[in-house]
């Protein structure tokens, strides 16, 4: 551990609650809606118990960022919540200054259950908002309408002093003008933090078999990037710059937890579905949970975690895993650590070929990172450099 290329990003917990009060027909997500009361205190004891087992395999580490995702957090009482934490401060020493971010969805949003989330120890929030029109919204399959999501937005404001929010662009019939302004709209209710996805059509979801009947049509190549060079040139005009493909923040602001991702952190993965990357003793590991929520309470239940075989990640896996998060960061990568982590240098002669054709640059002291041309494919620069 201690001689680890990434050791000084710092150590995440992700908490996955794996329950919504309806799936979105565009989500690929390990999420699951259960009718009827949930037993959450058979849940907490159940997330304790997996944390327990994630501190006994990586222990001594110091948690620098926690993220309660999903599925929809906010459905969890602020006592699991305040549960969940406090089993991750027992199992670990957590930082004074740990970022502990919550995914919340409009609908679930109430000012006391904020309060109860304060209390608990949350001190940043996300919020699923998607789009600013009740029209976009019907259409994504959410439950909210736009002035509820605002509301939440509000609700957010009052009670956390940081606090982000989610919108999906390059929709079905999106025009660049009708983005621009929804973009400024959403500019000027945000504190510091914008998540900006563009909708893609993942296989398996209902918008899938829609788009393969012909009655779903999305922006094509071209337009979808019309809109996502509008993104860029509002979000910076605005202060909000993009740090990662996805995310825009102003500086200073930016989500801890997903940097420690970018970065190649390393992180535990607790809960159904979750991931994770912990730094063995055997070298750097890929962990992974059962994903039905219910097989995973009786593994859990049964022998104290719901891990399946973790996966030893060779050199090349790391080089490669490394390159694929960190060149989604402006800030880009350190081809030293590379290096240390697969074994070999990037071949010379592939980068330069890159940063003739101007999809990567390299700064003065030596990073290389995507430009604004190569960030659109970057999935071909990543598979040029690992080559």
């Amino acid at each position: 551990m201690s001689d680890h290329p990434t050791r000084d990003v710092g150590f995440g917990v992700y908490l996955h609650w794996p329950f919504c009060a309806a799936k979105c027909p565009y989500c690929d997500f390990n999420s699951h809606v259960r009718h009827g009361r949930l037993d959450q205190a058979r849940w907490r004891a159940a997330f304790a118990r997996e944390i327990g087992h994630a501190a006994r395999l990586a222990p001594g580490r110091t948690v620098t960022s926690i993220f309660l995702g999903g599925g929809t957090p906010s459905l969890m009482e602020p006592a699991t919540v305040g549960a969940l934490l406090d089993a991750v401060a027992g199992a670990w020493a957590v930082a004074p200054d740990a970022e502990v971010t919550l995914e919340a969805n409009p609908t679930s949003v109430e000012a006391e259950r904020f309060r109860g989330y304060r209390a608990a120890g949350v001190n940043r929030v996300s919020l699923g908002v998607q789009a600013l029109d009740d029209g976009s919204l019907r259409r994504l399959g959410r439950l909210h309408g736009a002035a509820e999501a605002l509301r939440a937005v509000e609700t957010a404001a009052a009670h956390f002093e940081r606090y982000s929010f989610d919108l999906i662009y390059a929709r079905p019939d999106q025009t660049p003008a009708a983005w621009r302004t929804e973009l400024a709209e959403a500019i000027a209710r945000a504190a510091e933090h914008l998540s900006l996805y563009q909708l893609t059509i993942e296989e398996g979801t209902p918008f899938h078999g829609l788009a393969a009947a012909g009655k779903l049509t999305t922006p094509d190549d071209e337009a979808a990037r019309v809109l996502y060079d509008v993104t860029q040139e509002v979000c910076d005009r605005a202060g909000m710059p993009a740090y990662e493909i996805s995310n825009h923040a102003r500086p200073g602001a930016e989500s801890r937890h997903n940097l420690l991702y970018w970065r190649y952190g390393e992180y535990a993965g607790l809960g159904p579905g979750a991931h994770g990357r912990l730094v063995l003793p055997e070298g750097r590991t890929g962990t992974a949970t059962e994903r039905d929520p219910e097989a995973w309470l009786a593994r859990v239940e049964g022998g104290g975690h719901g891990f399946l075989a973790p996966e030893a990640l060779t050199a090349a896996d790391q080089g490669d895993e490394f390159l694929l998060m960190g060149l989604r960061l402006r800030e880009g990568v350190d081809p030293a650590r590379y290096a240390a982590l697969a074994g070999r240098p990037i071949d010379a002669g592939r980068l330069g070929g890159l940063i003739a054709e101007g999809l990567v640059a390299r700064d003065a002291a030596g990073r290389i990172a995507a430009t604004r041309r190569g960030a659109p494919v970057l999935n071909a620069v990543v598979a040029e450099l690992a080559a």
